[in-house]
């Protein structure tokens, strides 16, 4: 009889965290945000006379490049953005109320899964004979 082996190799991501170049330096996401601010701009260039547009360009321009590359606590500035919103419009204390028909279930539960447990009475002298072995465990 033969005996086979078979070994599959596999390619191994080594780094997962980082995110793919797209164009150049950049991720896909840095490369939307910035897409997003110059269509912000061609729009507004359309509508605003010259001096309206510099002084709203240079704020969507700031505002899109903070987006796409300023990283607070190493997260996304949207995300860190979105979870200030949350922080500030939801309650900070969360009160936890049991409903009855909840104690029921989990009082019913408990009874019917779990055998009755006693517990465990110590002496002073087994506490003393336990503490003695830990303290000196080779005597």
């Amino acid at each position: 009889m033969f005996h086979v082996t078979c070994y599959m190799i596999f390619n191994v991501p080594q780094f997962i965290d980082i995110e793919d170049k797209i164009v150049g330096p950049l991720t896909a996401k840095q490369l939307g945000w910035l897409a997003a601010g110059a269509v912000v701009l061609l729009l507004l260039y359309g509508l605003l006379d010259k001096s309206a547009f510099i002084l709203s360009a240079i704020i969507v321009a700031a505002i899109s490049g903070a987006l796409a590359f300023y990283k607070p606590y190493n997260q996304p500035l949207i995300k860190f953005i979105i979870s200030s919103i949350l922080f500030v419009t939801r309650p900070k204390m969360y009160i936890w109320r049991r409903t009855q028909e909840k104690v029921q279930k989990t009082t019913a539960k408990n009874q019917a899964t779990t055998p009755a447990i006693g517990r465990k009475k110590f002496d002073a002298q087994r506490v003393a004979d336990v503490s003695r072995l830990l303290d000196h465990p080779n005597h």
